[in-house]
Order: C-alpha cells, then sequence, then structure tokens
C-alpha cells in the first residue's frame, strides 16, 4: 500500500487533529481516514449548531 497523496502540511494538521502518529496517518487505508474526517466533521457540525453562552 503506498502512502496517501496529501501535503505534509495537511497530514500534520489531520495526525494532530485525530491524535495519531503522522506515520500512522500516512500509511492508514484511505476508506478508514475518510470514515474518521465524516467523524471529525459530524462533530464540528454539531459543536457549531450549539449556541455559545
Amino acid at each position: 500500500m503506498k502512502p496517501l497523496q496529501i501535503s505534509a502540511e495537511t497530514a500534520v494538521k489531520l495526525a494532530e487533529k485525530l491524535g495519531v502518529p503522522l506515520e500512522n496517518l500516512m500509511h492508514m487505508p484511505q476508506h478508514i481516514l475518510l470514515q474518521k474526517i465524516g467523524e471529525l466533521a459530524k462533530e464540528d457540525a454539531g459543536s457549531a449548531d450549539k449556541p455559545k453562552s
């Protein structure tokens, strides 16, 4: 399996956001990475819907 075709900057930001080591992120299967990104998007959308006090 070849590493993901994403920029270094994107890889670093994703690794931080997902809480995984950069090397693990680069060798993660694409379908799993897309699933995790989808989960992050749902969390962000959920927090954006809540009014700030």
